[in-house]
């Protein structure tokens, strides 16, 4: 197709599209599918940008809604960054638009604790840096989306399913973007001639009672065939048979809530659990987060404004509320009162006929297609007397999520789900008012942290007690469970522990140099990160997938790891480790941080090391130059720099034109790749002793083994 010029953004309000749907990825003509979402992400990069125009100044985007996330100026950028990385990890393009930005604003928060208020030193961009990374991927993405190859369906494989990932990402960062802006003080805020448009309707709140649900069997779960996008999490099978239930009629307006507040809800234990009273105590919390109290009473902070307490309006909470008041309703009905479960729901939304990407129109608060908040929980009538099914505000359930039967990773997005597969992140589900998109459809699954506010109330349910879930906790990805039983598994054919003996070997090094700082580059599942720290104040430890580290940090704060590993076929050996099968690890495990990071594009704030460590790494690397490069200012001078590997150079991880060694131009002599590392590393580096090799065996089934050779280099900066 001929190169055209990119889709201009609106130019005023009125230009918005805002009533959008997610597209459907099947259909018989493929360049008009093509169209449809160019049309849809042009549709979503402006609306998205346009809700950053509800701050008042530039310095509105650094100022910190929440102490547990970032300022406004990352999530400003990040959806762009997004776009580029995951268009440059599926190898779709060869190109960056502004590195720094790229690997600053790539790494979102889930907010690993209530009362976890740990500030990292940022050196953000400004505003208009980020407008012009924003109008440069614009561009990109805008061209790509005309170039592309394509073939109906669009398959998870295909180049526009990564498009419609990027653009749906940016759906559910436009709806946490409209939570962080409405956490904000107001005089970072401004009316905004879209945004500013919210419910002027309010009264007397309903009075809530519970309406019959019959039972049934419930299916889970989407198959690849289907022609909506959806992430990784929403494919699998489950299938579940749901015995009859009860369910409010309503979603908990502020006014029926008010009732708990007023009986003393928030500093009566026993209504919580502990988790949650833990969290109540810590926030001093006595009402929810968006009341407003004052000598008058309660008012309601909306978005952009503190407007008059609209009573009949669904109350947001978190979890944690949510199930505080499902207790005191127990004890105040002698009822069997609590949140439904995911099932329950489904059995529920069978009620709704239609999915955002069929209806005409949406059937209730959600979509943009009403006012921008919501609304009274008697406005949108369902079938059998049922409101707000969907839409207004999301509704807890008392689901951990977990993945379905048959659930795979995306291997472009390998960190969208598993890092929630931990018991302690409930779905939601119905959507709210800003639900868009992948958002709005009846299969997404989204979950988020029992202590996380977004646009989330409750509806209650009257049904059987629950037993504990059960989760599967064992790391079942192959790749991650080899790297686990490598690093902290049994030794095979006499050959010693690898990241142990590498760190053995480095300790000769260390007598009379400075041991305060450590990096860890591709410390994949961390053992040579904690056998670092029996050495060093603190040692930084990164690797490029989150799904390796999430076994270290498992170690740091349950003290134990479970993982499944391949004996012949279809076999399987369960194992776990524990933190103190490792003698003194312990006493050193908070000297470690582990992060995601690239090691060929490094945030600015990773320098300044004593030595940094690259364990077979270099040949794994997209530049290897480029990495040796960049670290050598990240080193002190007289800092040690430590590579070790076994140069096994592979098209699949490194082009050919990027490894190190090979032949010499114009002589064809052999060219290895210590003499590349040597050119490379001068004249800052001089090697410090004579490389040797250090043998590792890594199991790959009962009766398969890989045994290699690494060889280790240790370097000392001079200058």
């Amino acid at each position: 197709m001929p190169v055209e010029t990119p889709l201009s953004p609106p130019a005023s309000i009125s230009e918005y599209n805002l009533i959008t749907k997610t597209p459907l990825l099947n259909g018989g003509d493929p360049e008009a599918k093509r169209q449809e979402i160019l049309q849809y992400f042009h549709d979503t990069f402006s609306l998205y940008e346009s809700i950053f125009e509800c701050l008042k100044d530039d310095q509105a985007f650094y100022t910190r809604a929440n102490p547990l996330r970032h300022p406004l100026i990352f999530y400003y950028g990040h959806t762009s960054v997004f776009f580029i990385n995951k268009l440059n990890v599926a190898k779709l393009i060869n190109q960056r638009v502004n590195e720094r930005i790229e690997s600053m604003l790539a790494i979102g928060v889930d907010e690993m604790s209530w009362d976890d208020l740990n500030e990292k030193n940022y050196h953000w961009p400004t505003p208009a840096e980020v407008k012009a990374h924003r109008d440069q991927t614009r561009q990109v993405v805008d061209q790509f989306i005309r170039n592309c190859d394509i073939s109906l369906p669009i398959q998870w494989n295909d180049p526009l399913w990564i498009v419609v990932m990027g653009i749906e990402h940016e759906r559910i960062h436009l709806e946490t973007t409209a939570v962080l802006i409405r956490e904000l003080p107001l005089e970072c805020v401004k009316p905004h001639p879209l945004w500013s448009n919210i419910c002027r309707q309010s009264g007397e709140a309903p009075a809530n009672e519970l309406l019959p649900v019959s039972g049934g069997s419930v299916t889970m779960g989407k198959p690849r065939s289907n022609p909506v996008y959806g992430w990784d999490n929403e494919y699998g099978h489950s299938q579940e048979e749901v015995a009859p239930f009860s369910a409010s009629k309503y979603l908990v307006s502020n006014q029926e809530f008010l009732e708990f507040v007023q009986a003393d809800g928030y500093t009566n234990e026993r209504y919580w659990s502990q988790e949650g009273w833990q969290w109540a105590q810590f926030r001093n919390a006595r009402h929810p987060v968006y009341w407003v109290g004052d000598e008058q009473g309660y008012r309601y902070r909306s978005m952009l404004e503190v407007i008059d307490m609209p009573w009949d309006w669904p109350v947001d909470i978190n979890y944690l509320e949510a199930k505080a008041f499902c207790n005191w309703k127990s004890e105040q009905t002698g009822k069997q009162i609590r949140m439904p479960t995911e099932a329950e729901w489904y059995q529920l939304r069978k009620r709704v006929e239609c999915d955002q990407p069929d209806w005409q129109r949406a059937p209730g608060n959600i979509n943009l297609e009403g006012e921008f908040s919501p609304c009274p929980v008697n406005r949108h009538e369902f079938a059998d007397g049922f409101y707000d099914i969907i839409g207004n505000v999301w509704q807890w359930t008392e689901t951990p999520i977990d993945g379905f039967d048959s659930f795979e990773v995306h291997p472009i997005y390998d960190d969208f789900s598993t890092p929630t597969f931990d018991g302690k992140h409930n779905i939601f589900k119905g959507g709210c008012w800003v639900s868009t998109g992948n958002y709005a459809i009846r299969d997404s699954r989204y979950a988020f942290r029992r202590h996380f506010f977004q646009y989330s109330g409750l509806r209650y349910v009257e049904g059987e007690k629950l037993s504990d879930p059960t989760l599967n906790t064992y790391e079942s990805s192959a790749m991650v469970a080899q790297y686990i039983e490598f690093h902290y598994g049994d030794e095979h054919f006499g050959v010693p522990n690898f990241p142990v003996a590498c760190i053995n070997a480095v300790e000769p090094y260390l007598a009379g140099r400075s041991t305060e700082r450590a990096l860890d580059l591709g410390c994949a599942t961390g053992r040579s990160s904690f056998e670092l720290a029996k050495h060093f104040g603190h040692v930084d430890a990164i690797d490029f997938s989150v799904r390796l580290i999430e076994a270290p940090s498992n170690l740091q704060k349950n003290g134990s790891q479970r993982y499944i590993i391949q004996d012949e076929g279809e076999l399987v050996a369960y194992k776990e480790i524990k933190l103190s099968d490792f003698g003194g690890y312990d006493d050193i495990k908070d000297n470690i941080d582990f992060m995601q990071g690239d090691a060929c594009n490094l945030v600015e704030k990773y320098r300044d090391y004593d030595l940094v460590f690259a364990g077979n790494l270099l040949d794994r690397l997209y530049d290897p130059a480029k990495f040796l490069q960049q670290i050598k200012d990240r080193i002190r001078p007289g800092g040690l720099l430590v590579l070790t590997s076994p140069y096994t150079w592979l098209e699949e991880f490194t082009p050919r034109d990027k490894w190190i060694g090979g032949y010499k131009a114009n002589t064809g002599e052999n060219y290895d790749t210590l003499e590349g590392l040597q050119d490379q590393l001068k004249p800052e580096f001089k090697l410090l002793a004579e490389p040797q090799d250090i043998p590792f065996v890594i199991r790959e089934t009962r009766r398969k083994f890989q045994h290699t050779l690494a060889q280790m280099t240790v370097w000392i900066k001079e200058s």
